[in-house]
């Protein structure tokens, strides 16, 4: 078994400070697994809300739960939206007689009434696939081809990872986006998925999908939302000041688990991805999907870029100050005038240049060049400074 230490502590920490929190994740990410671990341990009390049997029906959950002392998981809450409410009540109650661990495969503004009714009383932790931290050195061209999903990791070869994701796919758009309440055809949805596969790490252009699709560009937008909300797709924002330049000001937008980009794309192995035009925006999808979760920085996360071309992949504020993530499929990256740029343009405190090789070396004060598999060494740098 995988040990997914870090997140374990942090959900912990949580449970310890919050009545109530939400463990949020793409679906067959393991959060079950987590959720009955640190249930088990802590001899808690567990509902899985996707299980036709449990006992949590809407008129008799109150009674329940309200009997219930110390952790109490509630897994797929997305399920009972209208447990939200409940849900506020007891975690107002003095001395907190228990706590609830919540899982969901939906964001908040997928599920109606979900941040509303928990603001101020919850704690979020996002889970996504295996990250670099809890897999070993030589594991790393797996990762990026497979995707983070154990059960797609984890496979006993590629093509027998390559199908499940193609089934993980169809049954996420035929069976679970509808569980939400989402009407839209499966088929339409598959075939916007399909766009942005071909759009991975370019500029959002609503424009363009709303032209292919036949349809508004506010619908293109709302599909766009829906595969966000499931944690689909990463809209990686701009960032964006008055500093008198003409800069974009739309997302980026990534298919966040590399796997499923490279099911779409029909890329079964290493070698397929080398030789495919789509290669060098397939690895920034994935450095930048390993970074945001070892630093567990997605809401201080941008991208920046100027119409003049200076342009950086990842920037990261952190107590106020900058740090930048370039990111390149190269034997030896060099200084360019872009990065000469981007550290005048931000006044970056630290810019790393994260590449698939083997060596660490500077580029000018303030730059170096590391290699992916020590990207945590360049995190810590960043904490330290």
């Amino acid at each position: 078994m995988i040990d997914r230490n870090k997140t374990r502590i942090q959900i912990e920490n949580c449970l310890n400070d919050y009545p109530i929190t939400l463990l949020l994740g793409p679906r067959q990410c393991g959060k079950t697994t987590l959720a009955q671990s640190i249930n088990s341990k802590q001899n808690g009390t567990y509902y899985d809300l996707e299980d036709p049997a449990t006992p949590l029906h809407p008129d008799r959950t109150g009674i329940i739960l309200s009997a219930l002392k110390g952790l109490v998981v509630l897994d797929e809450c997305q399920r009972q939206p209208e447990m939200f409410d409940l849900l506020r009540v007891l975690a107002d109650r003095k001395n907190r007689p228990a706590t609830f661990l919540l899982t969901g495969s939906a964001s908040p503004s997928l599920v109606r009434g979900a941040s509303e009714s928990l603001a101020g009383r919850v704690a979020y932790v996002n889970l996504g696939g295996f990250n670099l931290s809890e897999l070993k050195n030589e594991q790393t061209n797996s990762l990026w081809l497979r995707g983070g999903f154990p059960p797609s990791f984890l496979e006993k070869n590629n093509a027998a990872s390559l199908k499940w994701r193609k089934n993980y796919i169809r049954s996420l758009l035929e069976r679970d986006l509808p569980q939400l309440g989402i009407r839209i055809p499966s088929r339409t949805l598959y075939r916007f998925w399909m766009m942005v596969a071909h759009y991975h790490g370019k500029i959002w252009n609503a424009s363009d999908f709303a032209r292919a699709l036949g349809v508004k560009e506010d619908t293109a937008r709302h599909y766009l939302d829906i595969l966000s909300g499931a944690f689909m797709i990463r809209q990686l924002q701009p960032w964006f000041i008055n500093i008198g330049k003409r800069l974009v000001k739309s997302p980026k937008i990534y298919i966040r688990d590399t796997g499923l980009l490279h099911a779409f794309l029909g890329l079964e192995n290493y070698q397929d991805i080398l030789s495919h035009p789509q290669l060098g925006f397939s690895w920034e999808g994935f450095v930048i999907e390993q970074i945001l979760a070892l630093t567990n920085k997605e809401d201080e996360a941008y991208f920046y870029k100027t119409h003049g071309g200076a342009e950086l992949d990842l920037l990261i504020l952190q107590k106020g100050r900058k740090y930048g993530f370039e990111i390149k499929f190269q034997d030896a990256p060099r200084l360019t005038k872009s990065m000469h740029q981007v550290c005048a343009d931000l006044q970056l405190e630290k810019l790393w240049v994260v590449y698939p090789g083997k060596d660490t070396y500077p580029l000018k004060e303030s730059i170096d060049v590391i290699p992916f598999e020590k990207i945590q060494t360049a995190i810590d740098d960043m904490n330290r400074l």
